[in-house]
């Protein structure tokens, strides 16, 4: 069989392939994107209600993330880089992903300036529309809070606003937390790729999440209507979940989470 052809064909005239209706000798190549290019992510504060996401600078950052993290390895327990043992070790380590040409890094600081975590666009590749969230790194402050879901839609906001086509999201397969909560931001489930990775000299199963500007004015509602002031109550309880909100957005859910 040459390259390309198909191992089996209609026998008839007009075929079909992912239930489209075509001629035996002709392909779908897919529909034309009028698509220029996204824009790069700028110095901008992406200012919320509950945070300021703000341009990691090591000198202003650096110190206080090492305050809020220290002790806490489990935090490093799927990032690419081991734990760091001091605050020289974390600036080195923060210094390298800040570093990178293709990733993209904000402080999350709460209104008083205080920096609780940190989180990166990375894998930018603007001519094509994508861009990923990740080496998400959230101290216990900042854990499940509506603060740190604010942080994601506000990572998410700015992207699709420069021009981005699909934001994605990637993680450990075996990390069930990072999968749930992808699920809960409104990303539909892609798959796994299975030995993807070698993170720290062991094997790593890639699980793949994504959403698309397509998705993004329902997703961006959702986010809306969860921030708003009347969905808590006056002691901090959601009253209606986010899950909630997004899980009718999604195009596919993560067959290891359940709404």
């Amino acid at each position: 069989m040459q390259l390309g052809q198909l191992s089996a064909r209609p026998a008839a005239g007009v075929g079909a392939f992912g239930g489209i209706a075509m001629k035996t000798n002709e392909r779908p190549i897919g529909p034309v994107v009028a698509f220029a290019a996204a824009e790069l992510p700028t110095e901008e504060t992406l200012i919320g209600r509950y945070v300021r996401m703000e341009k990691i600078d090591l000198e202003k950052h650096g110190p206080a993330l090492w305050a809020q993290m220290a002790g806490e390895d489990h935090l490093w327990d799927y990032l690419y880089e081991a734990a760091p043992k001091s605050e020289a070790e974390f600036l080195a380590g923060l210094s390298v992903s800040v570093g990178r040409a293709d990733w993209s890094g904000y402080a999350v600081c709460l209104p008083d300036g205080s920096p609780v975590g940190y989180a990166f666009y990375l894998n930018i590749v603007p001519a094509m529309g994508t861009i990923e969230v990740g080496n998400i790194n959230f101290s216990p402050a900042l854990q499940r809070t509506p603060a740190a879901t604010e942080a994601m839609f506000l990572m998410m906001q700015n992207a699709f606003a420069l021009g981005y086509r699909r934001y994605e999201w990637k993680c450990n397969a075996l990390n069930a937390p990072s999968r749930r909560a992808a699920q809960r931001l409104g990303f539909s489930w892609e798959g796994i790729f299975r030995q993807h990775l070698i993170v720290k000299g062991r094997n790593r199963d890639t699980a793949w999440l994504a959403m698309t500007d397509s998705e993004w004015p329902a997703l961006e509602g959702a986010f809306q209507a969860w921030l708003a002031p009347d969905n808590f109550d006056a002691v901090g309880n959601q009253r209606q979940a986010l899950r909630e909100l997004t899980g009718p957005c999604r195009v596919a859910s993560d067959p290891n989470q359940t709404d």
